[in-house]
């Protein structure tokens, strides 16, 4: 078996007018993708998401023009040596740095998703896992900068749909958000998982005023407050109190990874299987955490490619965390792009991943061809 043919597809849609959903990064106007399809020269097709890097249209031209030609003719099967051609190739050296990695997190997911097809087997049980309940948070584009009555309101929604966990988000100002963690944790009790995530929007004496108001409500980790470089603040951070702190999103491979856990300061990993270097690297930077009992809480990205992925891999290590559900109201990259799998919790917030072939989904072409990239930046101020 043989790689015939690699084709890159950057997608997009524009959020509805009147959605004014603000977080840490901005205002979402448009959101974006790039899909990858590699087929084998026996007809054995397999799909994935590379993240967009805010600039789907570079990561697109970088697979189809660089990194494509370097493994036409490998073997499909073989995702740990043509993971190790690309690095070499163009990662190690005068390569585009984060931008490989998302583009290289594309080709070894499709790669995992065409020989879990050629096998007849869902990509868990190629990893030697198996089909098991993984809890769910409500994620995504949800709980934003709103009146605190708002915010309950939505908050109280996804507890109906059977959640136990959600996410805040924060970065608005440490007043505000304070009162809105204080609002949303009287108003749900004890037993319900509050996280948070800051989109690193804040320096180190916002964090210092947040802080005591994310430990009296026993939130479950403070995601990102800073850009993923800034170790001294992230130190300093992890003085200012309890809640423990949660970053990976915007690390890349597992030599950043290694640089998370010899630093011993961040104890909620979440890499994202579209940019962190696909399935192959993120099952290594979960074996490296294994060893210290942290666990994988990975970053969900744009479309329902990508979740299937994440829900194979939390079904297939020994240290799975939550998994990043996304409730946004309204998602044709979660809903309408693949079928044949659902991505809803159940009445106790758990999802189990597909037992189909590979992702076990089948992507839908037409809606791809129906979407096609929409130029400008994904976020505004």
């Amino acid at each position: 078996m043989k790689i015939s043919t690699i084709t890159v597809h950057p997608v997009s849609y524009r959020v509805p007018k009147g959605t004014n959903f603000r977080m840490g990064v901005g205002r979402m106007v448009k959101r974006d993708a790039v899909l990858v399809k590699i087929v084998s020269d026996d007809g054995i097709t397999g799909w994935a998401e590379a993240h967009h890097g805010r600039s789907p249209g570079a990561i697109a031209k970088l697979i189809e023009t660089t990194l494509a030609p370097m493994i036409i003719g490998m073997d499909p099967r073989d995702n740990v040596g043509i993971w190790h051609r690309l690095y070499l190739g163009h990662f190690a050296t005068h390569g585009f740095g984060a931008g490989t990695a998302i583009a290289m997190s594309g080709i070894d997911l499709a790669l995992w998703d065409l020989r879990g097809k050629a096998s007849g087997w869902p990509i868990f049980r190629l990893a030697g896992g198996s089909a098991k309940k993984v809890k769910a948070y409500a994620g995504g584009l949800t709980l934003g900068y709103q009146p605190t009555k708002q915010l309950i309101e939505e908050a109280q929604g996804y507890i109906a749909a059977g959640y136990k966990a959600l996410k805040l988000r924060l970065g608005d100002t440490p007043k505000l958000d304070a009162a809105r963690v204080e609002a949303v944790r009287d108003a749900l009790g004890d037993d319900i998982d509050i996280l948070s995530d800051v989109n690193a929007a804040y320096g180190l004496e916002e964090i210092r005023q947040l802080m005591p108001a994310l430990d009296a409500a026993k939130i479950g980790w403070l995601e990102e407050p800073f850009p993923p470089y800034d170790y001294h603040a992230y130190r300093k951070a992890s003085e200012l109190g309890r809640t423990p702190l949660a970053t990976g999103e915007n690390h890349y491979t597992r030599y950043e990874f290694q640089r998370l856990l010899e630093d011993d300061v961040v104890t909620v990993l979440q890499p994202d299987l579209s940019k962190a270097g696909g399935l192959t690297e993120v099952y290594r930077i979960a074996a490296m955490a294994s060893a210290r009992k942290q666990r994988i809480n990975p970053h969900s990205s744009m479309t329902a490619l990508n979740m299937f992925a994440s829900l194979h891999l939390l079904s297939s290590i020994d240290n799975p965390g939550y998994f990043e559900a996304d409730a946004t109201s309204y998602n044709p990259f979660r809903t309408d792009l693949a079928s044949g799998a659902s991505l809803e919790v159940d009445k106790d917030g758990y999802l189990i991943a597909p037992e189909g072939p590979g992702l076990g989904v089948e992507v839908d072409e037409e809606f791809i061809a129906n979407h096609p990239l929409i130029d400008g930046p994904c976020y505004v101020r």
